[in-house]
């Protein structure tokens, strides 16, 4: 039975678990080497998903393969870029991927963006100059690395438009998770030294590995199924909010009044960007487990 008020209130508790996680991952990452969390996590998430599906061709190893890579790329610049900028910022710029989606996908269909998606980048952007003011118009490391993530998550989507209708979810999911975790891992060896999860850091694995992951996630998916990918993608469009909330409850993070206005031009951009209506991406946007 489709129940579209469930479906709404489903994806909005997955959006608000995904706001959530710029909170957990900010405290964290400040008892634990960023890289080392991503593996971790993912190394759980992974765990999870198998349970409920097993990957069984070539090609979903493969096709999964690239897409975790690009995946990890995300997680990994948005990780590390909270070690240097703040819960709020990270949530609101990370929010950038629904602008950079439509402007990557025209570029690989070979034609101009629609006006709605160049407004949103337009409005986007000044926001993010804004944003990151601080005496001058200059971007912060932390600020810098989560743009990056924002890019990456972006060539994820438009890499899942492409590949993900040819798969099982759940599987084609893990092996994308599973890339992740291996990722970070070893980039962790090689970077941060072999790290072993401490108490103070499990609950925050577990919440992100399991809970986020894995639990809103298949929120993501079901609530998809009965509302679609356009109404899905604006209802998680409410993640920055979310994330810019739960840091100033619990970390006590306020912005400026010149950081409010670029807080309310990136979600202006959003959607605007949003508003466009159908773009070159098929249902699979909606199906990217990008949080």
């Amino acid at each position: 039975m489709r129940r579209p008020r469930v479906a709404y209130a489903a994806l909005s508790l997955a959006a608000l678990l995904f706001g959530s996680t710029f909170v957990v991952i900010k405290e964290a990452v400040a008892h634990f080497p960023p890289l080392a969390f991503v593996g971790w996590r993912f190394l759980l998430g992974t765990a999870a998903l198998l349970l409920f599906g097993l990957p069984r061709d070539r090609a979903v190893w493969r096709e999964g393969a690239i897409a975790g890579l690009l995946l990890f790329g995300g997680y990994a610049t948005q990780t590390m870029g909270l070690v240097y900028t703040s819960a709020s910022n990270s949530g609101l710029i990370t929010g950038l991927y629904v602008v950079f989606t439509p402007l990557l996908a025209a570029l690989v269909a070979r034609r101009a963006p629609r006006l709605p998606a160049a407004a949103g980048a337009v409005l986007a952007f000044a926001g993010l100059a804004l944003l990151t003011f601080e005496g001058g118009f200059t971007l912060r490391r932390g600020d810098l690395l989560t743009v990056a993530c924002a890019v990456s998550y972006s060539a994820h989507i438009v890499y899942l438009s492409r590949v993900a209708f040819r798969h099982r979810v759940i599987p084609f999911t893990a092996v994308q998770l599973a890339v992740v975790a291996q990722g970070g891992l070893a980039a962790s060896v090689l970077f941060e030294g072999p790290q072993l999860p401490t108490a103070a850091v499990w609950p925050a694995l577990l919440l992100t590995g399991l809970a986020v992951s894995a639990g809103a996630f298949f929120l993501q998916v079901w609530s998809q199924t009965v509302i679609g990918p356009a109404r899905t993608a604006i209802v998680l469009a409410l993640e920055p909010a979310f994330a810019a909330a739960f840091a100033a409850v619990l970390l006590g993070e306020r912005l400026n009044a010149t950081g409010w206005g670029g807080a309310a031009l990136i979600l202006a951009g959003i959607y605007a960007a949003l508003a466009g209506g159908d773009d070159p991406l098929p249902a699979a946007e909606a199906l990217t487990p990008a949080h």
